[in-house]
């Protein structure tokens, strides 16, 4: 029997804000616990289901495709920390990774072990969890801390197993450790008694491994505490020693790089604020640093300079792309010396300190670069990277006293790749590229920069990937179309194994890079937030115009892509110019925007109106998210096809945005599919298997929306129908 599309019911509520009487016809999917709400989710998926059947089996080939490229047991470069080297080990038919770690083999070992074939693991390898065995009986695992003591005999992890980002505390013995330690009783490999529950991601030991510092969060989802837990200790004996009740900030717990110091950061959109501890003493009070200002944003880090303790300093204070300034820690409201003036066209993003040198990320016409600077030269010495478009940045280091900075790579055609730069002589030394198999060409594939205007005339990058011997610039093809613009977040070129299933097929992959993103500086996300939102969308669609008009593709053959706030510009292009695009796939998508900003009760939106707007206190901000906001804005036209997918358990945008804005959809004709996986999060399912399945699904509903090629082995055929469009 077939299934016709689900109608769900309209039980009005009303609300009134400013004088404005809206009536929500479905406001009453919010309450989960409602069983005619599951009823009708289920309801949705069973109709994707049937929908989608005809592309099941193009969905298992695209699965096949990942797997078949994908080194399914392999091992991630070791990272040196202390007596060993830490990393992650994946296995052939297992969900999930497996950490591990291997002994140093003496003080100068900076080489990273390898595993050649047929070797069972490193020599001395010990298996500190394996997410295998803590998910088993789950349907839905997240880790979210993970930290060894100093000393490398503690293990502290935090699990989800809901996808609502709470995560249970426990600590592991790994190793022996003093005999006035509250974990000397317990057997190697076990777990101590300590359970904390209901804690935020990112807890950590103090250097000395006897304390473990960790944050809770409010009824609004929001981290507000700060918390100091004596291993060994009833989990109800956590001290609370910091609470910030400002709804706008969240909280976080840390060190410096060189653990000398205990860190509290808080962080609103706009304003940040830290806070510091000598970490040999973490029973004492936290100092602040810099005392909050409205706008003012900072973060530090602590370095030796010439025998003196300092605190760096990257802030925007008088500096809208930020500056990075040097402070005595031990008064640091005092003197400023500046070590990185600002500088229009930079955006500083971040420094690292080490024992002798320091190494600085920032933004360079759209792209991000790394440079480092050691005691002796005091001059930035930037790493050259010959590919047009690419991404670079700083990976994990650990260690104080390091000869080497671990680097990372990747481009739209260079796979994942790993470096160790080595300080005293420049080399760049490649330690692994992440291994494509089945015999990938990056020859094959040319990347490549357009330039879009838009209303206003202000010139949006998109960023372009595509197989030269299956496209031809000026011949329309398919194509998929990305964006997000919120938040000063980049969409930076990356490499991708499973998008080798649409470039294979003669697809373009596109990024454009919106405003409201932070790819082109400070200035770049403030014209893309609060009262100039309107331009995020309307970059993206002067880019899908741009694309068109120079016959890279055709309204027919071009969909469009975005995620969480991304989702939001996915519904507001839908609404202003359906008409460029056959289809739009929002994942997680926040569309019900002001229906979520408006209500203060629901988490993380107090937070948020330094992004939007607050529309609760604001009739001007109420009137301008109104006039955008993709559920309100639903209106009696022609929608290009719309799949939406959600998670029922995500808490940062609800399953209840995309469930209302389909069924407003359907009242005026629109063909949309609601896909709601019942056990996830925010980032979508778990298990790289369960995840490999998730882009199939979105991947065949593109590549038939699009009208690609349905088999990437009919490359002959689909190039010659591409050369006679």
């Amino acid at each position: 029997m077939e299934l016709e599309p689900p109608i769900a019911p309209q039980m009005p509520t009303e609300r009134i804000h400013h004088g404005d009487i809206v009536v929500d016809p479905y406001e009453w999917l919010r309450d989960k616990s409602d069983p005619a709400v599951i009823a009708h989710l289920e309801a949705e998926n069973a109709y994707t289901e049937q929908e989608t059947s005809h592309l099941a089996t193009l969905r298992q080939q695209i699965f096949d495709e990942i797997k078949s490229r994908t080194l399914e047991t392999d091992l991630s470069v070791p990272v040196r920390q202390g007596q060993w080297w830490y990393y992650t080990r994946t296995f052939e038919g297992k969900q999930y990774g497996v950490h591990c770690r291997a002994p140093i083999s003496g003080p100068d070992d900076w080489a990273p072990p390898t595993i050649t074939e047929g070797d069972d693991g490193l020599i001395g390898e010990q298996v500190l969890l394996d997410d295998n065995a803590e998910a088993e009986g789950h349907d839905f695992y997240s880790l979210g801390s993970f930290d060894v003591s100093d000393d490398g005999s503690l293990l502290l992890y935090g699990v989800d197993v809901e996808g609502d980002e709470r995560y249970t505390l426990r600590i592991r013995k790994l190793g022996e450790v003093a005999e006035d330690h509250p974990a000397a009783s317990v057997e190697i490999g076990d777990d101590l008694p300590d359970v904390i529950e209901g804690t935020g991601h990112g807890a950590l030991f103090s250097p000395d491994g006897r304390w473990v510092f960790y944050t809770t969060v409010d009824e609004a989802w929001r981290p507000d505490t700060v918390w100091r837990h004596a291993v060994g200790s009833d989990s109800s004996a956590g001290v609370s020693v910091f609470h910030e009740p400002d709804e706008r900030f969240f909280v976080g717990a840390g060190l410096t790089r060189s653990r000398k110091y205990l860190v509290i950061e808080l962080g609103s959109n706009t304003t940040s604020e830290a806070w510091t501890l000598d970490a040999e003493n973490p029973e004492g009070e936290f100092t602040v640093v810099w005392p909050r200002r409205e706008g003012v944003e900072y973060e530090i880090e602590h370095a030796v300079v010439d025998g003196e303790q300092r605190l760096l300093i990257v802030h925007n204070d008088q500096a809208p792309n930020f500056e990075l300034v040097s402070v005595s820690a031990d008064d640091p409201q005092g003197e400023r010396r500046v070590l990185m003036a600002h500088r229009d066209d930079i955006r500083l993003e971040g420094v690292d300190a080490f024992s002798d040198h320091i190494v600085v990320e920032y933004r360079r016409d759209g792209l991000t670069r790394v440079a480092i600077a050691t005691s002796g030269e005091r001059k930035l010495r930037e790493i050259d990277f010959d590919e047009p478009l690419f991404t670079a940045g700083v990976g994990s280091n650990p260690e104080w006293h390091q000869p080497v900075v671990r680097l990372g790579y990747t481009s739209f055609v260079t796979p994942s790749t790993v470096y160790d730069y080595v300080i005293d002589t420049g080399e760049l030394r490649m330690l692994k590229r992440q291994p494509v198999l089945g015999g990938y060409d990056p020859s094959l594939f040319e990347q490549r920069r357009e330039w879009a205007e838009a209303d206003d005339g202000t010139m949006i990058p998109i960023s372009l990937v595509y197989r030269a011997d299956l496209v031809t610039p000026g011949t329309p093809a398919p194509m998929l179309l990305y964006g997000y613009g919120s938040y000063e977040h980049s969409i930076d070129p990356g490499f991708s194994v499973a998008r080798l299933s649409l470039l294979d097929r003669g697809m373009i992959f596109a990024i454009a890079h919106v405003r409201g993103g932070g790819e082109l500086g400070r200035h770049w996300y403030e014209q893309g937030k609060l009262m100039h939102k309107k331009n995020t969308f309307l970059d993206f669609i002067a880019c899908a115009q741009h694309l068109i008009d120079e016959d890279y593709t055709t309204p027919d053959r071009l969909v469009a892509e975005g995620r969480s706030a991304g989702g939001l510009l996915m519904g507001a292009i839908a609404n202003k110019a359906p008409g460029l695009f056959a289809g739009i796939l929002a994942g997680v998508p926040f569309v019900d925007a002001l229906t979520t900003i408006l209500d203060p009760s629901l988490p993380l939106t107090v937070i948020e109106w330094e992004e939007w707007g607050d529309p609760l206190h604001s009739p001007e901000a109420y009137a301008y998210m109104k006039s955008y906001s993709p559920y309100e804005n639903v209106r009696e036209q022609q929608y290009p096809r719309i799949l939406a997918v959600t998670s029922l358990n995500d808490t940062r945008v609800y399953y209840v945005e995309p469930a209302k804005w389909v069924a407003k959809l359907r009242t005026v004709g629109a063909d949309a599919l609601l896909k709601t996986e019942m056990a996830a999060g925010h980032g979508g399912v778990s298990g790289r298997y369960r995840a490999w399945e998730e882009r199939a699904f979105d991947y065949a509903w593109i590549i038939d929306v699009a009208g690609a090629h349905p088999s990437g082995e009919g490359r002959e055929v689909m190039a010659s129908e591409t050369s006679l469009a």
